[in-house]
């Protein structure tokens, strides 16, 4: 029988490719740490999670912290000494009572028994006779109840056992089965001769297994291809030792090569090749917390990259680069699909592709580009769809309002707030020197309050109330052209470097009904509160005066225009669009809607020169202020009912 010191000699000289390829994935297993892995559970022994410690080893409590037991201190279980294990098992164990020992020890057994005991703590376990297996034997030979000879000898035996499983655990089945050897004929050995045999047989078996997932691993064949393996081995050996701690941290070893190749592909913001990588290395370890921590950090690069993506397309977007921008950010919201701040920007790329990066309601004034002063306020109208025109069994429905077409808005514009003000439209006289139309053939249309109605004035101007009276700036020019209107328009173009037109007759009635479908845009009868300035059954003119066909006990207090935005919005935020003057559009007249464009495009043929009026005035009939009611004036006519306003396109 080997001695223990031979045994150890040969545990020094005897090792093998397999035993030292073991050793290392031991201390792969026992200190992640230093290889950056973190172990799916705790080692027994090992310090909790959170503890301090240093290389995997309990650090000792200081001042008056309770002190940790010897066989509780240390290193892991596999790397502690025969004695410590033995004493952990053997304080997790009930133990044994000893026999009574009838006889007492003799002085020589006493002498013997403290040979043995120094024998123990030198570790000379077996071999030869001066081991205190040999020792204890010798001394139950003299005595066979001394309960010190017992004892002894079942502490040989234990930590013999303990000998074993660390020569099974490190790979080493030469010195196990000398160890074996030795545990056999020692007393009470039976039992655990058994589970160590079939341990050991078990490791003759997975050996050369673990040996070649380990040449795997360094040829770089980690997980691919399929069937051979270092993964597909180290499963292989956990099929036939479930426990196998080597095989076991070579699963892990094989995650951690996945996940690096995952974190590789983000190095090259390939975040498609890193999801596939991260799907791989879910289905090694799902709830490993190496795969956790991997898919934080790439989780934190993906936003990250997503969102420096996201501020070069922004950059883009304010340069009017939309094409580059909505390519950068559709990467983005590929690289991070919830990307914080990527619906915020998806609204400011459409309004930026419908609005010139407006926002629908949106109220501004473009400042004018060679001189001081501005354009009249906007409001930014949203796109859409309508029915354009009337049924035919509306009340006051005409032909000439059929047929019934759908009509698309599918560019967003701005439109004035208001009808174009006597104000503004003196500065354009001003700045233009252009003559209007009402001095150049001499005169317009004012309101007789003696007849009751129009007639013409050849002294009537633009600058003229709608009685023949100056005046003033607040109030809707009214005695102008359509040629006075789009002379204007082409006015403003030229001052803002922006393109200002007449509102198209579709425009027009998409903003006056603002998404109603009714007679008026507020409904389908006489108002119940003040919403435009119209013809009401309570108005009364200077003298007294009554509309014959006014809206039935309606009052807004005013006979002639009142000044612009005296009444609420319409939903769109446009004022005065039913009532205080009807307005020149951009169309020429046509009988009818048959063969009319289905987008919001007016409606043009070369050298017209009869226009579209749209919209109600102070002086119109109920009939006449309906939304889908429209008629056709000369355009150079000059009426103390009508105005314009315009469209800046975006």
């Amino acid at each position: 029988m080997p001695s223990t010191e031979t045994v150890r000699r040969q545990r020094t000289i005897g090792g093998t490719l397999g035993v030292a390829v073991l050793a290392f994935a031991l201390f792969y297993h026992f200190f992640p740490g230093l290889m950056h892995v973190q172990p799916h559970q705790q080692v027994t022994g090992a310090p909790l999670r959170g503890a301090t410690t240093t290389m995997g080893f309990d650090q000792r409590p200081q001042g008056g912290a309770q002190m940790v037991s010897e066989v509780d201190a240390g290193p892991p279980l596999m790397l502690a000494s025969a004695a410590v294990i033995a004493a952990r098992r053997k304080d997790k164990t009930p133990e044994t009572p000893l026999p009574d020992q009838k006889t007492p020890d003799s002085p020589e057994m006493t002498a013997l028994l403290d040979r043995a005991d120094k024998a123990l703590a030198a570790d000379r376990l077996v071999g030869g006779k001066d081991s205190a297996a040999s020792l204890y034997l010798a001394a139950l030979k003299d005595n066979g109840d001394s309960q010190r000879a017992t004892g002894g000898l079942d502490e040989v035996r234990a930590r013999l056992v303990a000998e074993i499983e660390q020569d099974i655990a490190l790979g080493d089945a030469d010195a196990a089965r000398d160890s074996l050897a030795a545990l056999k004929p020692l007393p009470s050995s039976a039992t655990d001769m058994a589970p160590l045999q079939q341990k050991l047989a078990i490791l003759e078996r997975v050996r050369p297994l673990l040996g070649k997932a380990a040449t795997l691993l360094q040829q770089g064949k980690a997980d691919a291809p399929q069937g051979e393996s270092a993964l597909d081995v180290y499963r292989q050996v956990l099929t036939i030792d479930p426990e196998n701690a080597v095989a076991v941290q070579g699963v892990i070893q094989v995650q951690r090569a996945v996940l690096d190749r995952a974190l590789a592909a983000v190095a090259q913001n390939d975040f498609t090749a890193a999801d596939t990588a991260l799907a791989e290395a879910a289905t090694i370890q799902p709830d490993s917390q190496a795969l956790q921590d991997t898919r934080g950090r790439i989780e934190g690069m993906r936003r990250q990259s997503g969102a420096a993506m996201l501020t070069q397309a922004r950059s883009a977007l304010d340069s009017g680069n939309i094409e580059l921008a909505q390519q950068l950010a559709g990467k983005a919201q590929q690289v991070s699909p919830d990307l914080g701040g990527i619906d915020e920007f998806n609204e400011r790329m459409t309004n930026a592709k419908l609005y010139a990066s407006y926002k629908p309601g949106q109220v501004f004034a473009d400042r004018f580009v060679d001189s001081t002063g501005q354009a009249p306020a906007m409001v930014v109208v949203p796109t859409g769809t309508f029915l354009m025109g009337s049924p035919d069994g509306e009340r006051g429905h005409d032909a000439n309002e059929s047929p019934l077409h759908d009509v698309e808005v599918a560019k967003g514009f701005a439109l004035a707030r208001s009808a174009i003000t006597i104000g503004q439209f003196r500065d354009f006289v001003r700045a233009s020197g252009y003559v209007p139309q009402s001095q150049s053939l001499q005169g317009g249309s004012i309101y007789d309050e003696q007849s009751g109605g129009l007639r013409d004035d050849s002294a009537a101007t633009w600058q003229d109330d709608y009685a023949g009276r100056p005046g003033q700036d607040k109030l809707p020019v009214v005695n102008v052209s359509w040629n006075d209107a789009a002379a204007y328009a082409d006015w403003l173009s030229k001052r803002t470097g922006k393109r200002y037109r007449l509102v198209s007759e579709a425009e027009f009635e998409y903003t006056l009904r603002a998404g109603s479908t009714s007679r008026y845009w507020w409904g389908d009868g006489a108002p119940t509160v003040r919403v435009e300035n119209l013809t009401g059954s309570g108005d009364r003119s200077p003298s007294g005066r009554r509309w014959s066909n006014a809206f039935s006990g309606y009052r807004d207090g005013f006979w002639g225009p009142a000044p612009v935005m005296s009444f609420s919005a319409n939903p769109f935020g446009l004022y005065d669009m039913g009532g205080n003057v009807s307005e020149w559009v951009a169309d020429c007249w046509h009988d009818n809607y048959v063969r009319a464009p289905r987008t919001a495009d007016a409606w043009v043929n070369p050298g017209c020169g009869r226009r579209v009026v749209r919209g109600g005035s102070w002086g119109s009939a109920p009939d006449m202020v309906r939304s889908a009611y429209r008629q056709g004036a000369d355009a150079q006519t000059r009426s103390a009912r009508v105005g314009f306003r315009v469209v800046r396109e975006l």
